[in-house]
């Protein structure tokens, strides 16, 4: 079991490339994918699935790219569809375009890819749905841009919402295991215990 992270496309975002045995799961490939593209080659892993922790542009920039390469398929939330038809998801607002894809809905709950439990998780707040993907084998979660080290996601943006993104933090990330990784959509990781201690936009909450 291992994680890989690329900075990929206009904003550097975290792509992750987990892997199990001979297979791997790729996480907002927000970029051209050659660099995950040629790992997998060279480190012989077969792509079991591509996923998304949300809908905008700097998460899925690569994700048709991909999965025509790879002829794999792209899971995210279809409540977080209507992304794809503003600005924020098709790329024009900085000036891109977004190539366009077909996604699977992913079911909230446990399932199981590439051998390991996962845990997918419904964290909106940041963007409409919102997901974290919880891989307890490896004590680490897949937040997407819901929470930073020492930071929160913007919820200046259609369908950000500060409440409600705090009520995710605190339902569904602080109430994992206090050793769990967090990695995020951008930066540096972080951990449950470390957010739950020192992020400022939570001194208002008693654990």
């Amino acid at each position: 079991m291992d994680i890989k992270s690329f900075a990929l496309g206009p904003l550097e975002t975290n792509c992750y490339v987990i892997t199990n045995d001979n297979k791997a799961v790729v996480i907002d490939p927000g970029g051209d994918p050659t660099t995950v593209l040629d790992f997998l080659k060279k480190s012989g892993f077969e792509l079991e699935s591509i996923l998304n922790t949300h809908l905008h542009f700097d998460h899925i920039f690569g994700n048709a790219a991909l999965s025509e390469a790879t002829g794999k398929t792209i899971y995210a939330d279809d409540s977080g569809l209507s992304l794809m038809d503003t600005p924020l998801g098709d790329g024009s607002m900085i000036g891109i375009k977004v190539a366009p894809f077909k996604s699977e809905h992913i079911k909230i709950g446990k399932t199981e890819m590439i051998g390991l439990e996962c845990n997918v998780l419904s964290t909106p707040g940041h963007a409409p749905g919102s997901l974290t993907f919880h891989f307890p084998a490896l004590d680490a979660a897949f937040v997407g841009d819901v929470i930073f080290r020492r930071s929160i996601g913007r919820t200046d943006f259609p369908g950000g919402n500060l409440d409600l993104l705090k009520k995710s933090v605190q339902e569904n990330i602080y109430t994992l295991p206090e050793n769990t990784k967090l990695l995020s959509g951008h930066g540096p990781s972080t951990s449950v215990a470390e957010e739950r201690n020192h992020n400022p936009f939570f001194n208002d909450m008693q654990f």
